[in-house]
């Protein structure tokens, strides 16, 4: 179908070229007869606005850039859900770029945002957290920006969940079912969001007059195998663990896997907790004690955050609260 131009609608419409624009992009001053006549004459055509060329003149797109990191992370997906939501719900479209797993490329992804004249950026790669340069372009002043993560050098409204209360909210619990010897299964140490939970649950520890020792934590990869391996490591250097907690709820069905399979029984001999609430955490067997963050709605917020910063030229940063959500996996020590 060949493209429709304002001349074409304003040649059926019967009025000049300026009323057209005038009357679809209502503007102007144009009486509701002509208004009526000339989007009837644009359906009737099938005529599409030119977003871009509107956007060369107006300097507003209604196009919001999603710097974005792993595809197939469900976390970073729900986060675009709910982005995506909330600018359906405002008018805006969402313009998609994406950084490989080290994020040395982001310089080449925000340039395909800004060249195509996003109106504000949103930052849901956690890949670039730690990177100068992209907190450099971020706060260029440019394009107004938000993230979903740390940005290095701050200057950047962040919205994110509460990392600290989702590490003390399982400890706290485990330790309240008389858990002593508690095992962590730990996301990769390069992330803050990693730090921050081992720094919490040793803070939980020492409250109750415990440590938390080197050979209690493990490291994961944030997959269910890395949470298997873990699982099994710890399981393997203190047999007399009654519990263990995974930093999210993919590495803590890694861990179930392992307990299955050395014929240990959840929670009756290990209890497991983990964190995110994904969408299969009530359905593992046993069900999983989690912490639930607001995946969908940190995104929806950070929308809203961005759309006040473009209208103000400032926002500040939002915490996401979180809760404990009690299943099965968990249960007090029965003692021996």
């Amino acid at each position: 179908m060949p493209n429709v131009s304002l001349k074409d609608v304003a040649a059926r419409a019967g009025v000049s070229f300026q009323t057209v624009s005038k009357a679809l992009n209502d503007s102007g001053r144009v009486s509701a007869e002509t208004r009526r006549r000339v989007r009837e004459a644009a359906d009737e055509l099938g005529y599409v606005p030119n977003v871009l060329a509107r956007g060369l003149q107006t300097r507003v797109t209604g196009t919001i850039g999603v710097l974005n990191s792993d595809f197939s992370n469900t976390v970073l997906a729900q986060h675009l859900v709910g982005i995506e939501r909330e600018a359906r719900r405002r008018g805006l479209g969402v313009l998609i770029s994406s950084v490989d797993a080290t994020g040395s490329d982001a310089e080449r992804a925000l340039r395909v945002l800004t060249e195509r004249r996003v109106d504000g950026i949103i930052c849901n790669a956690p890949a670039v957290e730690d990177d100068p340069r992209t907190g450099t372009l971020l706060r260029s002043g440019r394009i107004p920006a938000v993230s979903l993560h740390h940005i290095d050098g701050g200057g950047i409204p962040v919205v994110h969940g509460d990392n600290r209360e989702s590490a003390r909210l399982p400890m706290r619990h485990l330790l309240t079912l008389g858990h002593r010897r508690i095992g962590v299964i730990a996301g990769l140490r390069a992330r803050r969001v990693t730090r921050e939970r081992l720094d919490t649950y040793a803070e939980v520890l020492r409250e109750h007059g415990m440590d938390l020792p080197p050979e209690l934590v493990e490291e994961g990869d944030w997959e269910v195998e890395g949470g298997h391996r873990a699982a099994h490591r710890l399981l393997d250097r203190i047999p007399g663990l009654t519990a263990l907690v995974a930093q999210n709820d993919t590495m803590a069905v890694g861990a179930l896997n392992a307990l299955h399979e050395r014929g240990l029984r959840v929670p009756e001999d290990c209890s497991v907790v983990g964190c995110d609430d994904l969408h299969f955490a009530a359905r593992t067997i046993p069900p999983l004690t989690t912490v639930r963050l607001p995946f969908h709605r940190a995104g929806e917020t950070a929308l809203g955050l961005l759309a006040e910063q473009m209208e103000t030229g400032a926002a500040a940063d939002r915490t996401m609260p979180v809760v404990m959500v009690y299943r099965a996996s968990s249960r007090a020590v029965v003692p021996v």
